[in-house]
């Protein structure tokens, strides 16, 4: 049996965290680390500019801060970043 390409395990666990995590039962603070760390494994090289009027300005400001935080990893470590915290909660929803 082969081991899991970082990009396998990736979708792996965005599926987990699609379908067997609730989003309600995740704290607001762990949705923008997550949000930052998904943000980055899929957008390295793109850069951040706002465009129009989004209709929560304050949730925006949230999620951005959380991703210019996380700005200096590359896609791998945002994914492996990502991977380990869905496993540790599924492991905790155990």
């Amino acid at each position: 049996m082969s081991e899991l390409s970082l990009d396998e395990r990736f979708k792996e666990a965005i599926q987990n965290a699609n379908e067997k995590i609730p989003k309600t039962s995740v704290p607001q603070d762990v949705q923008l680390v997550l949000y930052a760390y998904y943000k980055q494994a899929l957008s390295e090289n793109i850069s951040y500019s706002h465009h129009g009027y989004e209709s929560d300005e304050v949730i925006t400001a949230f999620k951005q801060n959380a991703w210019m935080q996380v700005r200096h990893l590359s896609a791998n470590e945002a994914k492996e970043k990502y991977i380990e915290i869905i496993n540790q909660m599924l492991k905790d929803r155990q």
